[in-house]
């Protein structure tokens, strides 16, 4: 298959040739590996079940459980339904894509998906900057956590990540969707990815993708230098602890956090990187795959690692387990 140039008849509907706005978009799925939809619907459904099934209880539990209502678990929370939204924003319409091959989206439902999609991107690195900011205080200043992470300041932070999301999502949005489609309507992706969408336009779309490339790299950039300031701090604390005991239990509660950081970062970072450069260099189906993955790996994988690293959540989900399951009287 030419990945240079994809064809309206093996992909779906004829081009959309009009001048202006198109009624329609048509999604591809993964351009070349249309033969493998079928069982890329069966493992995303699967992903996207254990997901929205390990959030939800995650969600349920810490909300529930009187306990469970420290800064830490609240962001936890709070990282769960933006872990939901992200997902659903994308994962039924891909399993419907690669059921059934119906990738139609009107024009409104393209950049709505876009825009809770990158939104949502935007919230999570935040919430794990906040996280890291939690563990930075527990840690280092655990006399003064709860005078430092009042209600109050949690809700401020939690107001400043959406916000600062809405900000940055806002103008790309605006700034694509006034874009004249006036070429093909086929997007190859398996969502309106921005760049997928952007480079459909007629008119130059490098200020949006400069705008995208450049606004992205900075909020992940400064986030993660914060962490990595946070941390820094963290294990050198840790380091100086004589407890050994003491120790191994600060490491561990950091280590759910890194590992969900790895899990959102290293893929996030690649597949926009990847993207930027083009598929003269990357192919475009291991492009449109990395960037699938990234938005339903951390979804899913969260509320495992969470679950099986935090003692007080593994238990409490335990015992509602037994109590919905077993016995009611617990």
């Amino acid at each position: 298959m030419n990945k240079k140039a994809i064809s309206p008849v093996v992909l779906g509907p004829p081009y959309n040739h009009t001048v202006g706005t198109p009624a329609t978009f048509f999604l591809v799925g993964i351009p070349g590996l249309q033969s493998s939809h079928l069982w890329l619907a069966i493992s995303l459904s699967a992903m996207y079940t254990t997901g929205l099934l390990g959030n939800t209880l995650i969600m349920t539990v810490i909300c529930m459980d009187s306990t469970l209502q420290e800064p830490m678990y609240r962001f936890l929370c709070i990282l769960a339904a933006v872990d939901i939204v992200m997902a659903s924003s994308v994962v039924p319409k891909m399993v419907s894509i690669f059921c059934s091959g119906d990738g139609s989206i009107s024009f409104n439902s393209c950049f709505t998906q876009m825009y809770f999609v990158h939104a949502a991107t935007a919230v999570e690195t935040g919430l794990l900057l906040a996280m890291a900011f939690d563990r930075y205080v527990a840690i280092c200043k655990p006399l003064h956590y709860k005078r430092i992470l009042t209600p109050k300041v949690m809700l401020r932070m939690s107001v400043t990540i959406a916000f600062r999301a809405v900000v940055f999502m806002s103008p790309l949005s605006w700034i694509l969707s006034h874009l004249p489609f006036c070429g093909s309507n086929v997007v190859p992706h398996s969502y309106c990815e921005h760049m997928a969408v952007a480079k459909l336009a007629c008119a130059d779309a490098m200020p949006s993708s400069l705008y995208s490339v450049i606004g992205s790299s900075i909020i992940v950039g400064s986030d993660v230098a914060f962490i990595a300031a946070s941390y820094v701090l963290i294990l050198r604390a840790v380091f100086n602890l004589s407890s050994k005991n003491a120790r191994r239990k600060a490491l561990s509660t950091c280590g759910s956090h890194v590992g969900v950081m790895a899990l959102y970062y290293l893929p996030g970072m690649v597949s926009m990187y990847v993207d930027w450069l083009g598929q003269d260099t990357v192919p475009l189906h291991t492009q449109v795959l990395l960037a699938d993955l990234y938005l339903i790996i951390p979804p899913t994988l969260n509320p495992v690692i969470y679950g099986l690293r935090t003692k007080h959540i593994r238990e409490r989900i335990w015992t509602l387990l037994m109590y919905c399951l077993f016995d009611h009287s617990i």
